[in-house]
């Protein structure tokens, strides 16, 4: 295997793209959906499960796993890999949304943001250092500087301000990452500015000035619709350079992702596919499906009788309604299973429709069979 990091572009239609990162725990298929472990785990999936659905990579979330079992316990123990048993590549995020939204009596400060935890009330202080610190102590291949992601909407004067102190927070996470990290990790910088196209920009210009081997785009899916993004991602991915990776963090639906590959983005990750199938909602070719409907009771056919899964081939829907109407454990872990089997059968879709140059017609097929409009 490679003992870098790296990215290389295969192919190309329109502003879509298709390629592989390479890391020294194996390569990412672009583009790439990674299924979210929050807590060292993709709830309700064994790993070799999580693989065979053709997930290359899944993600940890440092707040989590900072406060529980703690960075350092999992370190000490060989690091995340090793403890979950997902040895190929694993990417982490900063910790800083997760403070934001979850966290108790937060404050922020240039130095960083101190909060209470939301597991036992202790106190704690999250810097750009104790980030970095923190995912080294994990192991993580790919890193996230850590960043403020403000609400939408916003002032612009606000948003400046935010996007600032996230670029010099960038600036001090690179410093540490360069101090802590191991050869073949990557660290990368998060563009922010809002729903503003200048701040956009200029939050791009200033990580790109600082260097990073590839780049995510915060602050989005957080309430501003489905039109605003793409609006967003349309004035910013064009600027982005064209030999390193773009990450569409915490993105998201079915039509998302596919108006989002149209756009440019290479990367993406969402609680979508596992929470819905906790809660019994499944995604399928011809749209989203809530199994406890009384509708599926008496139907005896499957998700998908085409699968390669067998949660989607071997177990009818109206058995699928009676393990969520009993409350059987089995319910959940399925359709979480047959979600994230359609979430990766559908990007190895727009892989193979981009390296065909028929992203176009795969577009109008996806929007024909779920009903979903990509504007």
């Amino acid at each position: 295997m490679n003992d870098a990091f790296s990215f290389t572009l295969s192919a190309t239609d329109g502003a879509a793209r298709t390629g592989a990162i390479s890391t020294p725990r194996g390569d990412i298929r672009t583009p790439a959906f990674m299924p979210v472990g929050t807590a060292g785990t993709v709830k309700a999936m064994l790993p070799e499960n999580v693989r065979a659905t053709g997930a290359d990579i899944v993600l940890g979330n440092t707040y989590h796993l900072m406060l529980r079992p703690t960075a350092e316990r999992v370190g000490a123990l060989g690091g995340l890999h090793q403890f979950m048993n997902w040895p190929r590549p694993i990417l982490t995020d900063s910790g800083g949304f997760q403070v934001m939204s979850l966290s108790k009596l937060r404050k922020l400060t240039e130095d960083g943001v101190s909060f209470q935890s939301h597991i036992d009330g202790s106190r704690h202080m999250l810097t750009p250092e104790r980030s970095i610190e923190i995912q080294c102590l994990l192991g993580s291949d790919i890193q996230m500087q850590l960043d403020e992601c403000p609400a939408i909407p916003i002032t612009h004067d606000d948003a400046r301000e935010s996007m600032l102190l996230s670029a010099r927070w960038a600036a001090r996470s690179k410093r540490a990452f360069e101090e802590k990290s191991n050869a073949g990790q990557a660290l990368f910088g998060i563009v922010q500015g809002a729903n503003y196209e200048d701040l956009r920009r200029e939050s791009l210009d200033r990580l790109m000035e600082i260097g990073f081997p590839g780049y995510s785009i915060g602050g989005l899916a957080v309430g501003e619709g489905r039109e605003e993004m793409f609006r967003v991602l349309e004035f910013t991915t064009p600027h982005m350079q064209q030999n390193k990776p773009r990450y569409l963090m915490g993105v998201g639906k079915p039509a998302d992702i596919v108006g989002a590959v149209a756009r440019g983005v290479d990367m993406f990750d969402c609680v979508a596919p596992t929470r819905s199938g906790r809660h019994g909602q499944a995604w399928t070719k011809s749209g989203s499906i809530n199994i406890k409907n009384a509708a599926f009771a008496d139907d005896p056919e499957p998700l998908d009788a085409q699968s390669a899964c067998p949660a989607s081939r071997d177990y009818s829907k109206a058995y699928l309604h009676h393990l969520f109407k009993a409350g059987e454990y089995l319910g959940p872990m399925l359709l979480t299973w047959h979600n994230l089997q359609y979430y990766q059968d559908l990007m190895a879709g727009l892989r193979n429709a981009v390296a065909a140059r028929k992203l176009g017609a795969f577009i109008d097929r996806f929007m024909a069979e779920t009903g979903e409009t990509i504007v």
